[in-house]
């Protein structure tokens, strides 16, 4: 098993950008908002999910085949 070792910040980061991630893909399937309200805010939370997402993600990959 690998071991990788996080700071705070790292792991908050980790948390708020999967979040956002969800919260986007929640909004595009919800039906409580307007058609055209729905789509533009889930997919832009979706987006800024994954691009935010990747970066970190590497950092961790990089942390534990290093340790």
């Amino acid at each position: 098993m690998k071991t990788v070792t996080l700071t705070f910040p790292e792991l908050f980061l980790l948390v708020a950008t999967r979040a956002m991630l969800g919260a986007g893909i929640a909004l595009l399937l919800a039906r409580r908002l307007s058609d055209t309200q729905r789509e533009t805010t889930g997919t832009l939370l979706t987006a800024i999910g994954v691009l935010t997402t990747v970066p970190p993600a590497f950092e961790v990959l990089g942390k534990s085949s290093r340790e």
